[in-house]
C-alpha cells in the first residue's frame, strides 16, 4: 500500500468506515492477544489434583509480566502516536527514525530486564504472597517466561507501529499467529508431555518468538510504509525522548498494574489465604476481558485521531473520538451486565475446583461492580495520548491506581468487619471516581486543543 494512498484515506475517507477498518482488527487482535495470558491459566487450572495451587502460583507471576509489558509500552505506545503525527505532517524521515530508535530501546530493555528478573524471581514471588505450596509453581513458570521476554518486548513494543500506519489486519495477524500456536502447544506440553506449568511457559515463549519474527519481517519488508532501518537505530535524544515522555503514561498505567497486583495479593494472602489469592488470579483474567478489547478499539482510533490532529483537521478528530468513546462505553456497560447476571459461568472457565469457582464468583460481582465506568476512563485517557498530551495523560494514569486504588486497598479493611470484601470493594470505588474525573478533564481540554492546535504536543 502506498504512503500517499494511506495518507489520503486517513485525511479524507469516511471516519466511521475507517474506525471499523482499523478498530475491528485491532480489537480482535487484542482479544486474541488476551489468549496468551488466559489460555495458560485455563489449562493449568484444570490440571488434576494440583490445578488450584498451580493456578494461584502462576497468577503470582502477574506483577513481573505487567512490568515487562509496561516497558514494551513505554516505547511502543509512546512512539506510535508520535510516528503518526509525523506522518500527518508529511515528515516520513522523522517517522522512520522514531520506529528504529524505539526498537533500539526495546533491545536494551530486553537485556536488562531478563537479567534482573531471572535472578530476583524467587524473592519477588515470595514477596508477592507466594506460600510454600504455590512458590514452586510460580518459580517454574516465571523463569522460563523471563528468558523469552525479548520476544514479548518486540511484539508488544513494535506491533503498534504496524497499526499506526493503517495496517490493522496485519497487526491483528501478529497476535493471531502467536495465539493459535500457543493454544495448540499448551495441551501438548502441559498434558501430553506432562510438563505442567513449565510446559505452559515454554508454549507461550515459542508462540511469542514466532510473533516477534513476524513483526520484524513486516517492518523491514516491502509492504510497510515506515521501514525499520539499521542506519536509524542509533539513539537520538531529540527523537526518542519525546516518545518516552508520551509513552510514560502507558508505562505508568501498566506498571502500576504490577504494584496494584502486589497490593491485592499481599492483602488477600493476609486476610483470606491461598483461596482469596487464587480468586484474584481468576478476577484478573476476567478483568482483562473488559480492558483489552477497549485497548484494541483505542488502537484503531489512535491513528485517525493522531494523523488528523497533525494535519490540522479538528472536525475529523472530533468525529473519530466520539466513535471511539461510544463504542467503549457501550461495550463495558454490556460486559458489566453479564458479570452481574452470570458470574459463576465466567469463573468456572478458569478452574474445575468447586470451592474456588464459588468464591471467585462472589468476589467478581464486588470487584467489577464499577466495570461500566471503565469505558469512560480508557477512551478519554487513550485519546489524550493520541493527541500527544503526555503530561495530562500521565497524571490521569496515576489517578486511578496510585492516588485512589492502592491506598484504598489498605484503608478500606479498617472500616469493614469482612476484610476480604473491603479489599475487593476498593476496585469499583476507584473505577467510578477516576472515570468521572478523567471524562470531565478530557472534555475541558478537548475543546481547547481543537481551538488552539499549536499546543498539540507537550
Amino acid at each position: 500500500m502506498a504512503a500517499g494512498k494511506v495518507n489520503q484515506e486517513m485525511g479524507s475517507a469516511s471516519v466511521k468506515l475507517l474506525m471499523v477498518k482499523l478498530a475491528v482488527p485491532a480489537m480482535i487482535g487484542q482479544v486474541i492477544n488476551l489468549l496468551y495470558n488466559i489460555v495458560d491459566r485455563i489449562y493449568i487450572g484444570h490440571i488434576p489434583e494440583i490445578g488450584a495451587s498451580a493456578l494461584t502460583g502462576v497468577g503470582l507471576f502477574t506483577p513481573i509480566l505487567m512490568l515487562i509489558t509496561a516497558f514494551a509500552m513505554l516505547a511502543g505506545a509512546g512512539g506510535a502516536p508520535r510516528a503518526a503525527i509525523a506522518m500527518g505532517k508529511k515528515d516520513m524521515e522523522r517517522a522512520e527514525r522514531i520506529v528504529a530508535n524505539c526498537f533500539t530501546v526495546l533491545l536494551i530493555l530486553a537485556v536488562v530486564l531478563t537479567g534482573v528478573f531471572y535472578v530476583t524471581a524467587p524473592a519477588l514471588l515470595r514477596w508477592f504472597g507466594a506460600s510454600d505450596v504455590t512458590l514452586p509453581y510460580a518459580v517454574d513458570y516465571a523463569r522460563i517466561y523471563i528468558l523469552g521476554s525479548v520476544f514479548v518486548l518486540i511484539v508488544m513494543g513494535m506491533n503498534p507501529f504496524i497499526t499506526t500506519q493503517g495496517f490493522a489486519k496485519m497487526s491483528m495477524l501478529t497476535t493471531v499467529i502467536g495465539a493459535v500456536i500457543n493454544i495448540v502447544l499448551d495441551p501438548i506440553f502441559i498434558f501430553a508431555l506432562d510438563m505442567g506449568v513449565e510446559g505452559a511457559a515454554i508454549a507461550t515463549v515459542l508462540s511469542q518468538a514466532v510473533s516477534a519474527v513476524w513483526v520484524l519481517l513486516f517492518l523491514s519488508g516491502k509492504k510497510t510504509i515506515l521501514r525499520l532501518k539499521r542506519e536509524n537505530m542509533k539513539l537520538q535524544s531529540k527523537v526518542i525522548l519525546p516518545c518516552l515522555a508520551l509513552g510514560a503514561s502507558s508505562f505508568v498505567m501498566v506498571s502500576t498494574e504490577s504494584l496494584l497486583s502486589i497490593s491485592f495479593t499481599s492483602s488477600l494472602a493476609k486476610f483470606g489465604g491461598d483461596l482469596a489469592v487464587g480468586a484474584m488470579t481468576v478476577l484478573t483474567s476476567i478483568n482483562q476481558l473488559v480492558t483489552m478489547p477497549l485497548q484494541g478499539i483505542c488502537q484503531g482510533g489512535q491513528p485517525l485521531i493522531s494523523y488528523n490532529f497533525g494535519a490540522g483537521k479538528p472536525a475529523r478528530v472530533k468525529e473519530a473520538f466520539f466513535c471511539q468513546f461510544f463504542v467503549c462505553v457501550g461495550y463495558t456497560t454490556l460486559f458489566w451486565l453479564l458479570i452481574q447476571a452470570v458470574p459463576q459461568s465466567m469463573t468456572g472457565i478458569f478452574t474445575s475446583d468447586a470451592e474456588l469457582v464459588d468464591y471467585a464468583a462472589w468476589a467478581l460481582r464486588i470487584y467489577l461492580a464499577g466495570a461500566f465506568s471503565i469505558g469512560f476512563q480508557i477512551s478519554c485517557q487513550q485519546a489524550f495520548m493520541a493527541l500527544g498530551q503526555a503530561k495530562v495523560s500521565l497524571l490521569l494514569a496515576c489517578l486511578r491506581k496510585l492516588i485512589l486504588l492502592i491506598p484504598l486497598i489498605f484503608i478500606l479493611p479498617a472500616f469493614f468487619s469482612d476484610k476480604v470484601f473491603a479489599v475487593f470493594l476498593a476496585e469499583p470505588v476507584s473505577d467510578i471516581t477516576a472515570a468521572a474525573v478523567t471524562t470531565i478533564t478530557f472534555f475541558i481540554y478537548f475543546k481547547k486543543l481543537l481551538k488552539h492546535p499549536e499546543g498539540r504536543q507537550n
